[in-house]
């Protein structure tokens, strides 16, 4: 047995509670090297009692990586305190104990020694990891406003040109997209079967993204004011629609009041300690503050001198980032925030930001923007969720890139889902395009079935799934700015079948909504060479079972006479031996 693989962590991804009284424990342990775990419990109190711990609970196999077995239980605990160890069996019936002070023999002498067991001391509810529910429950649409609908043409810029009058934007382009047009069609969003609109930042910037802040407490005026921001909310909150904002909180834009008080007054500003300031001047164009030098003289996001990072650190900075998280909330009742490079601002902060937002609002759901590894954001008093790149890269690298095999994207979401509480990874925010990336049907190389089936997989996982507008007409587009096209209004130029496609699929994430946020994921077929996956959804509501075929040829499979097909593509045959096509698939509920 390769003890030194063997990991379990107290207070962790690996032990935490789930729902109130509902403890879940895992383990990990070398891939392929141990046939058995089992979980030993009790009452620390009342060890020295002859049948202190309950009979040994059997710990199921829910996950493996290219390197690791993951094992897991959910138990309880009477008293709401635990003690436990694991009793760990390999292949070879050589069986070791487990616990907080390492790997020892299994015998009765371990087994009493308290000090050699791992404690929870207590199930603090006020600690447990609480998620929003309506997140389990929401389908995302991310509006980029300046390409989504004009409105309002009084308040379109004056240099702005005619709508969607270029193949290939240019990134100063100016459109005129508003806040009024969002409302305008939020009837056609309700039709598609969406719940929660993502903006990306509304507030007064010079930029057409307005990822340069100028006034966090102003609607830009290009696209509208707070009054009609505040109709769009209240009309979406009628129609069941979520609003989550974008927050720029790493950095702010150079022309901000802020900055310009540096750049006027340099060593002498009110505000030098509000950003990070190391020689004098700051103006850009000299003393190196040229646009990509690694030799501007304050920090700024990337090497942007446009773009100055804030001093989150600043007891002044925070209370006035603090006042305008709780504002937005406050005075126009937003339901979410999604904060831009999130990662680059301490933990200092972002704590008291959790605090502050969820004491107005408890079940406010905080988005950051993280492209790695994230634990240390989600141990529920920062973020509730990341955005799921390293989730939904590995779903492309394999249906998209084919750069990996069917048997490594397992391991990799594997990987991904072990990283996290369970609570975390049912509101984790999946998409596989944005305002930052091409477009999914252009990475797809216009193969529409593709993307098809790209998408399905991506809705059958757990996490809330986000769709960026006009993938579901098919719009394409390379990088940025080519994704920020003008979205399609005439019916005539969209694609149809791609919009009737995408209303089935929402239809069906709704439709078996607590399976696919809560149930579990069983891979049941993985063949290397044909290149087809099979796994089933499995909660209390029943069982989805479901392939894909990304190979060249046919996939036959075998199904059960009485399976229900609720989704399919590229399918033919009886309903018990179906053949899928590539770039096909299939769901069925299993009756």
């Amino acid at each position: 047995m390769e003890t030194a693989a063997i990991l379990h962590r107290p207070d962790s991804e690996y032990a935490y509670l789930y729902q109130t009284g509902d403890f879940h424990v895992r383990l990990r342990t070398k891939k392929g090297d141990v046939a058995s775990v089992g979980l030993i419990s009790g009452d620390p109190y009342l060890f020295h009692e002859d049948s202190w711990y309950k009979e040994e609970q059997k710990m199921e196999l829910v996950a493996s990586t290219d390197f690791h077995d993951y094992w897991q239980i959910a138990t309880t605990a009477p008293y709401r305190r635990l003690q436990y160890g694991f009793h760990v069996v390999d292949n070879d019936g050589e069986a070791i104990f487990y616990g907080d002070r390492g790997a020892f023999p299994y015998t009765s002498e371990t087994l009493a020694n308290p000090g050699y067991f791992f404690r929870m001391p207590y199930f603090q509810e006020i600690d447990r990891f609480k998620s929003p529910e309506w997140v389990k429950e929401t389908i995302w649409y991310q509006i980029f406003p300046e390409r989504f609908a004009n409105g309002n043409p009084a308040i379109t810029p004056k240099n702005a040109l005619p709508w969607g009058s270029k193949e290939h934007p240019d990134r100063e382009d100016f459109y005129g997209g508003d806040l009024q047009g969002v409302i305008d069609h939020l009837d056609y969003l309700v039709d598609l079967g969406i719940n929660g609109i993502y903006f990306c930042p509304i507030f007064k910037a010079s930029s057409n993204h307005k990822y340069d802040t100028i006034d966090y407490y102003e609607i830009d005026p290009d696209f509208g004011d707070k009054e009609t921001f505040k109709k769009l909310v209240e009309e979406a909150h009628k129609r069941g629609i979520r609003i989550m904002l974008d927050a720029v909180f790493n950095h702010t834009g150079d022309v901000s009041p802020l900055w310009q008080d540096v750049v006027k007054n340099q060593e002498k500003s009110k505000y030098l300690d509000w950003f990070h300031v190391h020689s004098f001047p700051v103006d850009i164009g000299k003393n190196g503050n040229n646009e990509g030098a690694r030799t501007v003289s304050y920090d700024t996001f990337a090497f942007t001198p446009h773009m100055p990072k804030l001093n989150t650190a600043n007891p002044e900075v925070q209370a006035y980032l603090l006042d305008i998280a709780t504002y937005w909330i406050r005075e126009f009742d937003i339901d979410a925030w999604r904060l831009d490079v999130a990662n680059e601002v301490d933990h200092h902060f972002w704590k008291k930001f959790y605090q502050a937002t969820t004491a107005i609002k408890e079940d406010f759901y905080i988005l950051g923007e993280i492209w790695h590894s994230s634990q240390s954001w989600l141990q529920g008093d920062e973020f509730h969720a990341v955005m799921n790149y390293a989730y939904t890269e590995t779903i492309e690298d394999f249906f998209v890139a084919k750069r990996i095999a069917p048997s490594k994207m397992v391991a990799g979401l594997n990987e991904q889902l072990m990283l996290y509480r369970q609570q975390t990874n049912e509101v984790q925010f999946n998409m596989l395009d944005s305002h930052d990336t091409a477009r999914l049907l252009t990475i797809c190389e216009g193969n529409k079935d593709l993307a098809k089936a790209t998408l399905a997989f991506t809705f059958l996982q757990h996490g809330s799934p986000c769709i960026y507008y006009g993938t579901e007409i098919g719009m394409d587009g390379e990088n940025d700015p080519d994704c920020r096209k003008c979205m399609i209004w005439e019916p005539a130029e969209q694609d149809l079948k791609m919009l009737d496609f995408t209303k089935k699929l929402i239809q069906l994430r709704k439709t078996y909504q607590k399976i696919l946020s809560l149930g579990s994921l069983e891979w049941i077929l993985i063949e290397e060479e044909k290149k087809v996956i099979g796994f089933k959804r499995v909660g209390k509501e029943g069982t989805l079972i479901c392939y894909f075929n990304q190979g060249t040829e046919n996939a036959e499979i075998e199904l059960l006479t009485h399976n229900k097909v609720v989704l399919s593509q590229l399918t033919e045959g009886t309903q018990n031996q179906i053949n899928i096509e590539p770039n096909g698939f299939i769901v069925c509920l299993e009756n």
